[in-house]
């Protein structure tokens, strides 16, 4: 598992870079961190302008460098690493690059400054990726430092029973077996409002979302046996359907570790069935207090 850290120093960059080796000890695998510098203009200057652009990008893209490898040498020294700086006009699309060339399994992206700490705080190059990235993208919530040499221990899968659910469950069981962790199998579901007028009762809400419970049990049940008849399934599997009034309620229904990571799949709709959060996906991972992996449907399904 190829491991690539977009890195840019003071904007997430660290919690980027502990995410990433977190994942990368837990897979035994190197770590690459990538820092994007702006691309120097094709058109030469008169003003020789172009040519002083260019030794700055060169500078602040050797000091992310330094800055990067200074940090991961003193906090992970047990994982191999290497820092890089690439040029180009969208950090986006050099990421997507980088990664392709590298042949990369994983892309790591921390949450933008602009939120709460503990969050995953989506930023506009996170939010780009999430429509173009070809592999899996991970966010690290805002501050996220784990402890020093933590491992991945619990991967939670995100398991709608929508199409593509299944796939997007394959997949995660294989990451979940990658890295020597548990797995668990989540529903998650909002609860409306207290049904209107007031004489109806509770009962008829208690009674949906009962029927509601079961039938997420049932899907659950069905996807976990199947895996385990394509010898897919990890040791100690467990299965969880949770609820609330919204979705931060939701999620906290469920009890949350360190070392717990949450996976959520896109939607088939996106561009070249590349990322595409649909709202469903794109509120859990606004709401969940563990790192989260977004997995594109055309790799799920591959």
């Amino acid at each position: 598992m190829t491991v690539i850290v977009g890195f840019l120093p003071g904007k997430g960059g660290r919690a980027a870079l502990d995410l990433g080796a977190q994942i990368a000890r837990s897979a035994g695998e190197k770590l690459l961190s990538v820092t994007v510098v702006p691309t120097p203009w094709p058109t030469p200057s008169m003003a020789r302008v172009d040519g002083e652009f260019e030794r700055w990008a060169v500078s602040e893209g050797q000091k992310a460098i330094d800055a990067s490898y200074e940090y991961l040498t003193s906090t992970v020294s047990d994982v191999e690493h290497e820092s890089i700086s690439v040029s180009g006009k969208s950090v986006s699309a050099a990421l997507v690059r980088t990664a392709e060339r590298q042949e990369a399994d994983i892309l790591v992206l921390g949450s933008s400054s602009d939120g709460p700490l503990g969050q995953i705080v989506v930023g506009s190059t996170a939010d780009r990726l999430l429509h173009s990235s070809p592999v899996p993208l991970a966010l690290a919530p805002r501050g996220y430092h784990p402890p020093k040499g933590a491992v991945v221990t619990r991967v939670t899968c995100s398991f709608a029973g929508y199409e593509g659910s299944a796939a997007v469950l394959r997949l995660t069981a294989r990451i979940t077996g990658r890295v020597g962790a548990c797995l668990r199998v989540a529903t998650f579901g909002v609860r409306g409002r207290t049904m209107y007028p007031p004489e109806v009762g509770l009962h008829a809400e208690d009674e949906v979302l009962s029927a509601w419970q079961q039938q997420a049990k049932a899907a659950q049940d069905t996807e976990v046996a199947a895996l385990a008849a394509a010898g897919l399934l990890p040791e100690g599997t467990t299965t969880a359907v949770a609820s609330g009034r919204g979705w931060s309620e939701a999620l906290d229904d469920l009890h949350w570790e360190a070392g717990d990571v949450l996976v959520v799949g896109s939607s088939s709709a996106g561009p070249l069935a590349r990322v595409f959060l649909g709202s469903r996906a794109t509120k859990i991972i606004r709401h969940s207090p563990v790192p989260a992996i977004v997995v594109p449907y055309a790799v799920a399904e591959g």
